[in-house]
């Protein structure tokens, strides 16, 4: 296990193999469910956290809806670039009014 922050306590190859776990052994259990309690308590995280590591893996095959940790990242960049550029003409439209205002006042004093 790798200690730091809470959402990264086990490794990528530890998710992987306990999906693979789930996907591989799931017709041996009578539910789904009783399949993520078993390996969940063997892994050592909760059976939702196994859940959610197998959906993630479901959309990066493309067997779920949803947007893939790549797609993701790239939302992430563009969500960050349209915020970069809202503030970049907020800033344009107050330099303009400014500016207006300035040479407003210019033409008023002659």
């Amino acid at each position: 296990m790798i200690k730091g922050k809470s959402g990264n306590r086990f490794s990528t190859e530890v998710r992987a193999r306990a999906v693979r776990l789930v996907l591989e052994n799931e017709a041996d259990y009578k539910t789904r469910s009783e399949c993520f309690r078993s390996i969940s308590q063997k892994i050592g995280c909760s059976p939702e956290t196994l859940r959610d590591w197998v959906n993630k893996q479901a959309v990066e095959t493309g067997d779920r809806e949803g947007l893939t940790l790549s797609e993701r990242a790239q939302m992430k960049e563009l969500q960050r670039e349209v915020r970069e550029l809202k503030q970049a003409n907020d800033i344009l439209r107050k330099a303009s009014a400014f500016f207006a205002a300035a040479d407003l006042d210019r033409l008023l004093k002659r």
